[in-house]
């Protein structure tokens, strides 16, 4: 029987903390010769980490359904590509993968960044919440497709930007797509966000004998990212965090992340010699989270305190499960042998 969640969950003492940015945790790492994929790679954190890994001489390929959009911000990074791709359309998700593995090149870094918060209640074509679609779905369907790539690398690591908001809710099994219960906004978010971290733990258990390893992570509370472009700022007030004209309080602001900062536990979990030897794990602030068995106080106007992985979002049955109901809703079977 397998064990509930995984042993390795737990600090590692990484000597890097929540202020660290993406440039002091690649310091001294040369990557010359590694391939990357990161989707939404074109702005916020995904920018960001853009920035560092082709710095340090990663071939980053960005994936953007915004072409102009993405053509435009990356202006002037060297060692990129950029390719058409939607994560809410397989078929989109698809040609782009085909026409990687057609190049013939190993992929080291699949970096799943691209994600959608506070929607009004959406589907796509095939009926499925636009932020499960986007945020998981549409992770699981190209990490299936460009797993023979991956397992090329013979040492190739998956990361799943995942969030806090994984707190907000458990996934719902039987009614992810809010057919029958009541939309709230949150709710989707926090269980896409909760099935990111149940794809690593699933993920990495199939991928170990490859030299794949997997990881989920929550950025921290940073600021000046597209990510809340369209939420109701009525619940940002009632957080706490902003005033009644739904301005950001300047001492939240203050103790928010930077971009750079935003990025860094991405950059960590992508290059760490620390992780060489461990995955599955969801991690925060550039180390491996702690467990929350409610020991944890939160408070959303103190973002230092909005820490911790929810045990199940790290359940291995859950992801067990989550993974055949992937593989049911996308209408194929992920082969990772």
């Amino acid at each position: 029987m397998l064990q509930k969640t995984n042993p390795l969950q737990h600090p590692v003492q990484s000597g890097f903390n929540a202020e660290s940015t993406a440039q002091e945790v690649i310091k001294g790492i040369d990557l010359t010769g590694k391939t990357a994929v990161i989707t939404g790679g074109y702005a916020g954190i995904g920018l960001e980490t853009t920035k560092v890994l082709a710095s340090a001489g990663v071939k980053v390929i960005i994936p953007a359904r915004d072409i102009e959009k993405a053509a435009k911000n990356l202006t002037g990074i060297k060692n990129i590509e950029l390719e058409k791709m939607d994560l809410m359309d397989p078929v989109s998700v698809d040609n782009f993968s085909q026409k990687f593995l057609a190049s013939g090149r190993k992929l080291d870094l699949l970096i799943n960044n691209a994600g959608i918060m506070w929607v009004p209640l959406r589907r796509d074509h095939r009926g499925i919440e636009s932020q499960l679609a986007t945020n998981y779905l549409g992770q699981f369907h190209l990490t299936a497709r460009l797993w023979p790539a991956l397992k090329k690398s013979n040492g190739a690591r998956v990361l799943s930007v995942s969030s806090y908001g994984h707190q907000m809710a458990p996934f719902d099994f039987e009614d992810p797509n809010f057919e029958k219960r009541e939309y709230q906004t949150l709710l989707g978010y926090g269980q896409s966000k909760t099935a990111c971290n149940l794809l690593a733990t699933a993920l990495d258990e199939r991928g170990k004998k490859f030299n794949i390893r997997a990881y989920s992570l929550h950025p921290g509370s940073v600021y000046g990212t597209e990510l809340g472009r369209e939420e109701p700022i009525d619940l940002y007030i009632q957080m706490g965090t902003h005033d009644k004209d739904g301005k950001i309080k300047p001492e939240v602001e203050a103790r928010l992340k930077t971009i750079p900062q935003g990025a860094a536990t991405t950059v960590w979990c992508a290059t760490s010699p620390m992780l060489q030897n461990i995955g599955g794990v969801y991690c925060e602030n550039c180390d491996i989270a702690e467990i929350d068995f409610g020991q944890i106080e939160h408070r959303y106007d103190e973002p230092a305190t909005i820490r911790g992985v929810q045990p199940y979002s790290i359940d291995r049955e859950n992801a067990e499960r989550l993974w055949k109901l992937s593989e049911e809703m996308l209408g194929f079977k992920f082969d990772t042998e």
